[in-house]
């Protein structure tokens, strides 16, 4: 088994630290309040958030339980080397839910995962991202379209009224 040299422990314990507080941060919390919300003190809290110490897998999910985060997209910002991914994944629980699915297809195939190529697998993952970014994309086309079709139902304000000073004042 290889053992992670202190530089990527060091990059992962910040990327820890770092996502931690913006998630905190984003849900506007107090680092008392978490702590409190964890069964911790205050002090063994600050602690954690610094990324000091061993990953406590416990505590990462007792963190995202609290913070109402996804404790396996605070994971894969480690792995990643991005804190922005934890954040970006908290509220929608993305890796949370590919999770929840890996546990179901599990359940599904059992022993004949091992018969998966790894080609068709990244084939396969590949393209449901795709249709994941596209899925946003056509969201917010369908919101700026919905947008445009009602705007143009308002009253525009009459701009030759700009031009008048106001009937109280003189010219």
């Amino acid at each position: 088994m290889r053992t992670m040299g202190p530089e990527k422990r060091q990059s992962q314990s910040a990327t820890l630290s770092a996502s931690l507080r913006l998630i905190r941060t984003h849900r506007r919390m107090r680092t008392i309040d978490v702590a409190d919300a964890m069964g911790m003190r205050l002090r063994t809290y600050e602690l954690f958030e610094a990324g000091k110490g061993k990953v406590h897998h416990e505590r990462i999910h007792r963190f995202a339980r609290v913070t109402d985060s996804d404790p396996y997209a605070i994971f894969t910002a480690m792995a990643l080397g991005s804190p922005e991914f934890a954040l970006r994944a908290a509220d929608n629980k993305l890796v949370e839910i590919l999770v929840v699915a890996l546990h179901a297809l599990d359940d599904d195939m059992g022993d004949g995962i091992a018969e998966l190529d790894g080609r068709t697998i990244i084939n396969t993952v590949t393209r449901a991202f795709r249709e994941l970014a596209m899925q946003a994309v056509r969201r917010d086309e369908a919101a700026r379209i919905w947008l445009q079709q009602r705007l143009e139902k308002l009253v525009p304000p009459d701009m030759s009224d700009e031009d008048e000073p106001p009937a109280d004042q003189a010219p």
